[in-house]
Parts: C-alpha cells; structure tokens; sequence
C-alpha cells in the first residue's frame, strides 16, 4: 500500500549508472549477449523498494543501457522460474501482470517527467507526468513514446506452469524525440556529455497459484516491488529519491568514466526535508490551507508531534499566496550556489 504524502521515505544512498555510447546499430530482438551489449556495464541486481527492511528479492533483476545521437537503449534481464502476462491492449495497466518498469526525469526537478512498464507478451503502458501524484498531478495516458522499439525474448514457456523457465529479457529503444513533454524545445535531442538524468527501474511481480493447468494470483496478497535504486518507501513516484544517469562519450568497453558525485544533493535532501515537514504539518491540521511560515516553527511541530528533529542546514522559508517557498545555499567546488523547493515539490536552482 502506497503510504501518505505526508510520509517521508526513508533517506537510503541513491545508485549511479554511467550510461556509454553504443557501439553500433541494434538489433532489438531482445538478445543482451549481443556483441551490441558486451561492453554495457550491468547496474546493480535490484533490492526490496524499500532497501534491506524488505529483505533480498527471490529472484534477480538487472539491467543496462546504452545510447547513441538517435536513441537511449535500455536491455533488462529478469530471472523468472514461471514466466506469466495476461495484458495485450495497449495502454492496459500492465503492472497488473509481472512486469519491468522505466522512470526517467531529464530534469531532476521532480516535475514533467516519464513513465514506461512492460509485460512478457511486450504489451507497453507509457505515460507522462506534469508533476507527482502526491502534488496532484494527473497522468498524461494519451502520451506514447512515437517510434519506441521493443522485443520481449522468453528463456522458457509463456504461461505453462508444467516446467521451469529461466526468464526474460526485454530490450527497448526510445528515440529522443519522444521525449518532448519536458521542454519547449520542439525538438528534442540527445544529451551531452556529463548530462545527468533521474533514473529508476521497478519490477512488479506477483505472488501465483496453478489453478486448472494455468496460473493465477494468489488472493488478498500484495506484490512485490523490486527496484534499482532503493526509493525508502513503497512508491515509484518519489521522484527525488530516483538514481543517476550519468552519460558518457566514450564508446562503450573503450575506457571507463567515473561517476560524477552531485555537489548539491545535500542542499536538495536538506530542502526535501522541509517539503515533507510541511505536508506534515498540514495533514496535522486537517487539510487546512494554513502552512508554517517559520522553519523554527516546523521544527517545533515535529518535536510536539514525535516526529523527530528537523536537521537541514540553514533556510529560508518563505509563505507566498500559492503556498511557500525553501531556498537553501551552498558551495560547490564550482563556486555558490542556491535552491529552491515550493509546496508543489518543484525543485531548481535560482542561482
């Protein structure tokens, strides 16, 4: 169950996967022991969404992507003894079936940011976010990634529980032109090098029963939810506890590229805390429109209410006619910098 808004995730280290250039075309038959994929780097197996307080995931997942001027490449490996989807129509919510699923976010805003989940039978649910759920954003389902190519290989059989299957494996390939919600640019186009993207990868998988020789959810059970990058809480739509995609121009097994640590994730974790501070502080209070206006006095309110401390470095926090604003400075090895968080969970740097 997806916890409340006003339910801060835990703050657990956020996974980095420099992404390289691809060596050639691709196929896109979903083979990733392809000579197009032996020189991508495999990200980390997946863990619980909520990190080790979920325990270890009993069956692996991971993954690995490319890119090149046309396209980002995405192959994924999902280890699965029974091999089960039921969804074929486009758009279906296909999370109802075991399934992969991509977040990804150019801006690392929190806003305007992309979602796409896949079945075994290679049915594909993508959509568009102006914002979270949590901040009142309605999903965009008319959106579609234009020109997205896919394969689904199956190392087994397809719904027949009479053997064991090894898995499948999925291999995508999105044409930066289909990622065109997040800017005014008419048209998009690939990153450059050192670019720094949001990244996460969930696997949504199904406890099932055989039931008259085929396969059925087991009743009143949740699902599991396996991630790359541990979100902290039991949603996908935290977009500020997503990973970093980090892209390289080096061709991929031509040398090695060293992640680029962010210089303002402190600052942004800092800011997020008030951010959820406040949606606290608003629940508390029934819903009202009322936010705090002091950071002192969210701090005083978390300590009345149990919730702990409030412990960023030193803010700003401003009421404003919408809601209120948190700036928070730092320095960077780059020189000063300052941002900003508003109650909608839009985050940016103003200087």
């Amino acid at each position: 169950m997806i916890p409340p808004a006003h339910v801060a995730p835990v703050a657990l280290p956020r996974r980095h996967y420099v992404c390289y250039r691809a060596p050639g075309p691709a196929a896109i038959d979903g083979r990733l022991d392809s000579r197009f994929w032996s020189g991508a780097p495999w990200t980390e197996a997946f863990v619980d969404i909520r990190g080790d307080a979920g325990g270890v995931p009993r069956h692996q997942t991971r993954a690995k992507l490319l890119w090149d001027d046309a396209c980002l490449y995405i192959g994924a490996e999902l280890e699965e003894p029974h091999v089960w989807a039921t969804l074929t129509e486009h758009d279906s919510i296909v999370y109802r079936d075991n399934d992969f699923e991509l977040f990804l976010s150019p801006t690392g805003d929190n806003h305007a940011y992309y979602e796409l989940e896949i079945n075994a039978l290679g049915t594909v649910f993508d959509l568009f976010l102006p914002r979270p759920y949590r901040d009142g954003g309605a999903a965009d389902h008319d959106f579609n990634f234009l020109g997205l190519r896919k394969a689904v290989r199956i190392e087994g059989t397809l719904n027949d529980p009479r053997d064991t299957d090894a898995g499948w494996a999925i291999e995508l390939a999105i044409p930066w032109s289909a990622f065109d919600r997040h800017t005014r640019t008419p048209a998009p186009g690939p990153p450059r090098e050192a670019d720094v993207w949001r990244l996460n990868f969930s696997r949504v998988q199904w406890d099932l029963d055989v039931v008259s020789g085929g396969y059925r959810k087991i009743p009143d059970r949740a699902e599991h939810n396996w991630v790359w990058s541990p979100q902290g809480v039991i949603d996908m739509h935290r977009p500020e506890r997503w990973g970093y995609l980090q892209f390289s121009s080096l061709v991929a097994g031509s040398g090695v590229t060293m992640p680029r640590p962010d210089p303002s994730e402190a600052a942004r974790d800092a800011l997020h805390e008030i951010y959820y501070a406040q949606k606290a502080f608003r629940h508390a209070r029934g819903g009202a429109a009322a936010w705090a206006a002091r950071i002192d006095e969210l701090a005083d309110f978390l300590v009345l209410t149990g919730r702990g401390p409030l412990l960023p470095a030193p803010a700003t926090l401003v009421r404003t006619e919408q809601g209120w604003f948190a700036r928070q400075r730092i320095l960077t090895p780059r020189g000063e910098q300052e941002w900003e968080i508003r109650e909608d969970s839009l985050i940016r740097r103003v200087r």
